[in-house]
């Protein structure tokens, strides 16, 4: 399976960069393959290592103002030529969605494919891997959204919250193709 991954490509500390390390390990132990943004800086480098170092394949789209900051050694890079042809790469590339912790480039990402699964346009699995807690206050705004009708589908019909690496990878795993 390809798991598209968003996530931070800033240096963080160890309450961020363990469980991140944690879930690429289990992608790649189970033989996914990453596809994520390509850089190799940050929590990039820490997932992509992870995966790699597991037996997983990379496949990164990086976009040309960040084409230097590119991993070398991915199975496959893809240089895209904006952000918005590099969102469309990303998730034409993959099967599922992961979302780990990240700035306003992730929350970019996150909301782009909610709102295609929203109007049906992808029925990709989404998974946001809470980290530390991380994202509770998106997930409470979520909620909000929803209970005053905001969202015309059902928020568990668009992403999953979890809390551990294994639940987050165990959900992609049993609802790519449902």
């Amino acid at each position: 399976m390809n798991i598209c991954v968003f996530l931070s490509a800033a240096e963080l500390d160890e309450r961020y960069t363990r469980p991140a390390r944690e879930f690429a390990e289990l992608l790649g132990k189970a033989g996914h393959t990453l596809v994520w943004g390509g850089s190799e800086s940050g929590l990039m480098k820490v997932v992509a290592d992870g995966v790699q170092e597991a037996g997983g394949r990379l496949v990164g789209v990086s976009v040309d103002f960040l084409a230097a900051r590119a991993r070398k050694n991915a199975d496959e890079m893809v240089i895209a030529g904006d952000l918005a042809e590099r969102k469309a790469l990303l998730l034409a590339k993959a099967d599922a969605v992961a979302i780990l912790v990240g700035g306003t480039g992730t929350l970019d990402e996150a909301t782009e494919i909610l709102e295609l699964k929203k109007h049906g346009k992808t029925m990709k699995p989404v998974v946001i891997l809470n980290t530390a807690g991380f994202y509770n206050g998106l997930k409470e705004q979520f909620r909000r959204m929803e209970e005053e009708g905001f969202l015309p589908v059902p928020l568990t019909d668009l992403v999953f919250f979890a809390e551990e690496a294994d639940a987050a990878l165990a959900y992609l795993e049993e609802n790519v193709g449902a």
